[in-house]
């Protein structure tokens, strides 16, 4: 079965033709980093980096951009109200850009410690001012924007295809935009802003042709996606709700100014439930990453991410946390054993499981379907080596390769390092979590100059068979094979 996506613009499962043969271009949508990552960025990210996994299983060479939001993007979601960056920079008494770099620190940690690949290239919103400026001056020489007082809009009756992808029309986008004060600038209340006036006292702001502000939200993603991938790029993914307005706009500014299709495959991930009620800041139900990996490690996370479809909603609860933590022990038990079994002579058709597990990434990267499969595969090799046949020397090798080439290297749900038949997942993540916790310390004495703490940290690792090692990168750990 060939590669197929549920594409969000024609609300079909299509077969995947990228543009270019064994090439695959992919933009996601980054987070807007004024805060520390959630549980909703974990199933977005974790579930678009299994779809680059995939795709590099295939044998495509991926380009993947995911950006990072640093200015522009307002506390409305559209065209009104304070930056959400600049917000919170008043609110902790600090410089914009600070909190931009210090989210965008804490966002990486986290998704690292998922096991989510960095993408090619995380472009920043601030890194593009003048691609933003040169896609706002296209469209104004095309028509389909116009400046008033300081500020760009895009004219949305100007583009033909506006609310192609969420199916809104003209008119709900009007009364999506509400009541428009009568000092407003917009010839209608459905246009959106691709440059924004700085008044008196913003920090984030640049010289443009139409004086010193901002770029809008929308703006970044269309000229960062097509100066990276081109003026039309394979696959764009990102959450449900930002179809509308954010991927409603991107598609019109972007066609507006190429005339040619923007994206061939729109890619949404669903939103996140807890208890069945949707997860969100203002509920106070807001699930923040470091304070889950207190208690429940990362890997155990990822996995239960990935028990759900990423177009279905993802229900977080304590008993849904234990199953998964549960399963997954369950998988890895199995890894132990038929790495560490003697052969025997039994056989499995493991080929059949191959060809499941590749049917149902092929079907829309059918996840929970594929995770089935691994226990299935699991089930079955364990019924047999606890026969007198076991398992053969041929049979365990495909076992093991199964589970190393799709459980760890696909959907990294499976650890695949040499563990000792006691160790367990928790207790690999809990020496993670000390040794990080080490590692903030030894950073924080060197960065205070206190070299003689920073040493007795290192040295006492190093006792301990943990081995540090400084790079440009940051520090990196391993445990000696004697250990």
């Amino acid at each position: 079965m060939s590669l197929h996506i549920y594409n969000s613009l024609s609300r079909q499962k299509e077969q995947f033709k990228p543009l270019h043969p064994e090439v695959a271009t992919i933009y996601v949508c980054g987070p807007t980093v004024y805060g520390h990552a959630h549980l909703g960025h974990a199933k977005s990210y974790v579930s678009f980096d299994v779809v680059v996994k995939w795709l590099r299983h295939l044998g495509y060479a991926v380009k993947y951009i995911q950006n990072i939001t640093d200015v522009g993007h307002l506390t409305d979601d559209a065209d009104e109200g304070e930056d959400k960056i600049a917000k919170q920079a008043r609110l902790e008494k600090t410089d914009p850009m600070e909190i931009a770099q210090y989210y965008t620190q804490s966002y990486y940690e986290d998704m690292d410690r998922l096991g989510v690949d960095r993408p090619n290239i995380a472009p920043t919103a601030t890194g593009h001012i003048p691609e933003q400026i040169a896609l706002i001056k296209i469209l104004i020489e095309k028509g389909h924007a116009y400046e008033a007082n300081g500020n760009v809009y895009f004219a949305v009756s100007s583009f033909f295809g506006y609310g192609k992808l969420s199916g809104r029309t003209d008119q709900d986008a009007r009364q999506s935009a509400g009541r428009i004060e009568s000092r407003s600038d917009k010839r209608h209340p459905s246009d959106f802003a691709l440059w924004k006036k700085a008044e008196p006292g913003h920090l984030m702001k640049w010289d443009s042709p139409w004086g010193a502000g901002y770029p809008g939200w929308h703006a970044e993603c269309s000229a960062m996606a097509m100066k990276y991938l081109g003026d039309t790029i394979d696959i764009h993914g990102g959450g449900m709700e930002n179809k509308f307005p954010h991927h409603e706009c991107e598609i019109a500014q972007s066609e507006a100014a190429t005339g040619k299709p923007y994206v061939r495959y729109w890619m949404h991930n669903n939103m996140v439930t807890v208890d069945g009620t949707k997860m969100g800041k203002s509920l106070k139900n807001s699930v923040n990453l470091k304070d889950l990996f207190k208690s429940i490690p990362p890997i155990v996370i990822r996995f239960f991410i990935l028990q759900s479809h990423y177009r279905s909603p993802l229900d977080f609860s304590e008993a849904a946390i234990n199953a998964s933590q549960s399963g997954l022990e369950k998988l890895q038990e199995t890894w132990r054993a038929v790495g560490n079994a003697a052969p025997g002579h039994g056989e499995i058709d493991t080929a059949a499981y191959e060809d499941r597990f590749c049917d149902a990434m092929n079907d829309d990267f059918n996840t929970p379907i594929a995770i089935s499969v691994l226990f299935d595969l699991a089930r079955a090799a364990n019924a047999a080596l606890n026969s007198e046949k076991g398992l053969s020397e041929k049979a365990l090798k495909e076992c093991r390769r199964i589970f190393e080439s799709y459980g760890h290297d696909v959907l990294g749900i499976i650890q695949t390092e040499a563990l000792e038949p006691g160790d367990n997942v928790a207790g690999k993540e809990m020496l993670g979590d000390v040794v990080s916790i080490l590692l903030d310390l030894r950073k924080h004495a060197r960065e205070s100059k206190n070299f003689k703490q920073s040493d007795l940290i290192r040295d006492r690792l190093a006792e301990s068979g943990i081995t540090l090692k400084d790079t440009k990168d940051g520090t990196e750990w391993s445990v000696s094979e004697s250990k």
